[in-house]
């Protein structure tokens, strides 16, 4: 129920942003320093795992998020996975915003982080099924670097996050 409320809820504000036209939803970073710090826009921090950057990336998303939603929801029931996938995707957006402020010098990134919080479940799931840990992390590695070598502008680092934050937190059992 939750999963496919995340998938509706993303779909929704893609056509949103993208027909209606409001950027303000993406997580956006100037001269190290994004707009949520420097003018109140708070929400870019949630909003932001919300976004796509086009429909190859929505679709693929979704694919991902009903898979290991699906299953993740029935494991942890439907209010515990809604927050897994909120404050991983948040936490995700925060450290894409530390790193980003640490590795740019000046100039302006636009972070759109729904692959970060899709990659919190990817993680968590990776920790309760051990047989399915090797290929995650291969999973996570050819999503964030592959593309890359293509030429296409991935926000790697959100991936890596990602996962390492769903994984942190079903090993400590802080969401369980």
């Amino acid at each position: 129920m939750i999963t496919s409320f995340f998938i509706a809820l993303n779909i929704i504000i893609f056509i949103y942003v993208n027909y209606f036209y409001f950027d303000s939803l993406s997580l956006d970073i100037i001269l190290g320093l994004n707009l949520f710090f420097l003018q109140g826009y708070y929400w870019q921090i949630l909003s932001s795992i919300f976004m796509h950057g086009n429909w190859t990336h929505l679709i693929l998303n979704m694919i991902v998020l009903f898979q290991f939603g699906s299953i993740l929801e029935k494991y942890l029931k439907s209010f515990k996975f809604a927050l897994l996938y909120l404050a991983g995707g948040i936490l995700c957006s925060l450290l894409s915003v530390f790193y980003i402020y640490l590795s740019f010098d000046g100039g302006f990134v636009n972070v759109v982080g729904a692959s970060g919080a899709i990659c919190v479940l990817m993680g968590f799931y990776a920790y309760l099924d051990k047989s399915a840990t090797k290929g995650l992390i291969i999973a996570i590695l050819l999503m964030s670097f592959v593309p890359i070598f293509m030429g296409i502008n991935v926000a790697w680092y959100a991936h890596i996050f990602g996962f390492i934050c769903g994984y942190i937190l079903a090993k400590f059992g802080i969401i369980k």
